[in-house]
């Protein structure tokens, strides 16, 4: 047993979280916010060097007792990212973030060059989507040839933070099936993808040579032992996106769970022994970070649209779940499309938000209030159909994120997917997986054969007191609301598609 810590790069902040495994106990924990770059054309973007400033001021928050006492580190990191780093380590850009939908013509590119949807989703397994990293990469090389030209290594947040505490460039599985450049199938790159890219550059020679969940990104450097206080040589797990130390962190590893998280972004994902590919292409045919497979649903907008609507109303968070849970389910008509940041599912980069279904009685704050949340659950909602029409059996839906902590939405998720709602006692589910993994390579690297099921099993508790089942009155309300959100999102396709 051993003390390790997980890191999680997210989009709003970088968090830490020690955890001693033998006494099952969160040791301390930590947090240190991030800015975010937005333009009026879709760029959404972040300095690398915050994120280390980030992690440097998480550490020294931490006693350094328990970080003298780490043995093992992982890293959880917001998925999708482009860093473009030199030959002497040095980032060459600002990085092109997941919620970054400035790149659709890009996309609409490779497509085309690799024969359309059909013929990505028959072969490599994902569409090209804004969010990915491969439009990105395309669009460095159109607008800053020179930079392109130094590039040596093509990194996600992940890997930068691993490659920065260990010297290593390396990937996992899990992030290398989000960039859109992976055939999931065979977990090698698509040398055909890469061409539509670059048709001159072997972009092989400057992605990271991949390695498998349970192995060690490297070890330690000193230099970066002294600035965070840890100790030189310990081992850096493989590491992953969010979501997929999210899977970790909330247990889903194995067939029949599905995990929903209520963030910036919205997620609904599930643990598969085999690839899951969608032909309607709503499911993300992800790798996970456990040597699997990760199919997964995201939305750009979740808990966007209630943060907006709560700060044009003034409105504390209490208040704002209150007063929405004064309207009826369906808001009497009103929907909301959260669509404040474009939106990856439905695929409508150019997408806005919107308020509709007004009338001359229906137009009420509590009716606003409760669209918003509701319109969050309803695009998730997506996925669980998806995932259904793929013969995907669920037990209960894991809800993290911070959404989770809202009474009304868990009820609202329970009713809308039919499922009960268990919450993980770890909230941090992200940084919590990263120190699992971290645990998970730390044994192996001392050369013991431990599963992942297993040690999930032996550390992911659930919170009891917070579990919802569904409602059946809500039930069948909630299912006529979500018909009525389905035929506005169709409407705007014409506009936003």
């Amino acid at each position: 047993m051993a003390i390790v810590a997980g890191i999680d790069v997210g989009t709003q902040s970088t968090k830490v979280l020690c955890y001693d495994t033998e006494a099952r106990k969160i040791l301390a924990t930590s947090q240190s916010p991030h800015e975010l770059i937005s333009r009026e054309d879709g760029s959404r973007e972040q300095e690398a060097s915050w994120w280390i400033g980030a992690m440097i001021s998480c550490f020294a928050s931490i006693d350094p007792i328990i970080r003298r006492s780490i043995e093992a580190v992982g890293v959880s990191g917001q998925q999708h990212g482009f860093v473009p780093v030199d030959a002497s380590g040095e980032v060459l850009h600002a990085v092109k973030l997941w919620n970054d939908v400035s790149t659709a013509a890009e996309c609409a590119q490779i497509s085309s060059c690799a024969g359309g949807d059909a013929q990505l989703l028959a072969g490599e397994g994902n569409l090209i989507l804004p969010g990915y990293t491969a439009s990105k990469i395309l669009w460095f090389k159109k607008y800053h040839p020179d930079k392109y030209g130094k590039m040596a290594h093509i990194l996600l947040p992940h890997d930068y933070i691993n490659f920065w505490l260990t010297g290593n460039a390396v990937m996992e599985y899990g992030d290398a099936s989000g960039t859109a450049l992976l055939d999931i199938k065979s977990r090698t790159w698509s040398r055909r993808l890469l061409r539509c890219i670059d048709a001159k550059r072997d972009l092989s020679e400057v992605l990271p040579r991949l390695i498998e969940a349970h192995q060690v990104a490297g070890n330690l450097t000193a230099k970066a032992a002294t600035l965070l206080g840890l100790v030189e040589g310990i081992p850096v797990s493989s590491g992953g996106g969010d979501n997929m130390m999210g899977a970790i962190g909330t247990g889903t590893v194995t067939d029949g769970t599905l995990t929903m998280s209520l963030g910036t972004s919205g997620t609904i994902y599930g643990a598969s022994d085999t690839p899951v590919i969608d032909p309607q292409g709503l499911l993300a045919a992800f790798c996970s970070s456990t040597g699997a497979w990760l199919p997964l649903l995201c939305t750009m907008n979740c808990t966007v649209a209630s943060e907006v609507t709560r700060k044009l109303f003034d409105q504390g968070v209490t208040q704002f779940d209150a007063i929405a849970n004064e309207a009826p389910i369906g808001c009497e008509g009103v929907v909301m499309l959260p669509y404040f940041t474009g939106e990856r599912t439905p695929n409508y980069p150019r997408g806005k938000a919107c308020l509709m279904g007004f009338d001359l009685h229906n137009m009420k704050v509590r009716n606003i209030n409760r669209a918003a949340l509701e319109s969050a659950i309803f695009g998730l909602r997506l996925g669980l159909d998806a995932f259904k029409d793929l013969g995907y059996r669920a037990k209960e839906i894991r809800l993290i994120g911070g959404g989770a902590k809202s009474s009304v939405w868990r009820q609202m998720v329970a009713d809308i997917c039919n499922l009960p709602v268990v919450v993980p006692a770890v909230p941090e589910a992200a940084a919590f997986g990263a120190a699992l993994q971290a645990f998970w390579a730390l044994e192996h690297a001392g050369g013991k054969d431990t599963g992942i099921s297993g040690i999930v099993a032996d550390h992911v508790v659930l919170e009891q007191e917070a579990s919802c089942v569904p409602i059946p009155a809500n039930v069948t309300r909630y299912a006529k609301a979500y018909e009525n959100y389905m035929l506005y999102v169709s409407a705007v396709k014409p506009i936003f598609g």
